[in-house]
């Protein structure tokens, strides 16, 4: 069952939305490998299509960028390589997104990167009235608002879900 009220210890993300001043809710849930967003929403009881992932890609140059994407929806790497400008796109490997991010697969928030990368945003995710996105440890969410996505991240709408 959600543990909504646990608090979880800072990390880079939650460090970097609060120096921000971003008002968010911390939400904890039981992580399970590879349950994915479909597993959070269930625990925490939000629509799948409101929990945001946070994909960790590359172009044809293997340069890192950030795709946030509806849990319900997948990436049309082809639509997104369209939108951006690029020859191609494709997800990066685990350890290699690792790398970019400083999270681990499951965990990967962001906010809070070890390596500056470009963010975009599948543009619907804008439309949601609140959202949850990985806070930077598995099986810890933090809810927000879109346009925090915009304002902190830069984030460019996108039109690339499947």
């Amino acid at each position: 069952m959600a543990k909504k009220d646990k608090h979880v210890s800072e990390t880079p993300a939650t460090q970097r939305l609060r120096a921000a001043g971003v008002a968010f809710t911390e939400h904890v849930y039981d992580y399970v490998d590879h349950g994915g967003t479909a597993e959070s929403a269930r625990q925490l009881g939000w629509p799948e299509h409101a929990v945001v992932k946070t994909l960790v890609m590359q172009n044809e140059h293997a340069e890192p960028l950030i795709v946030l994407m509806h849990g319900d929806k997948q990436v049309s790497t082809k639509n997104l390589a369209r939108a951006i400008g690029a020859k191609s796109i494709e997800p990066c490997k685990p350890e290699v997104a690792q790398r970019h991010s400083g999270y681990l697969v499951g965990g990967t928030s962001p906010f809070g990167t070890r390596k500056a990368m470009p963010v975009y945003v599948e543009a619907t995710v804008l439309d949601l009235p609140a959202l949850l996105i990985n806070g930077g440890r598995r099986g810890f969410l933090v809810e927000l608002a879109p346009q925090v996505l915009v304002a902190l991240l830069g984030a460019q709408p996108v039109r690339c879900a499947l």
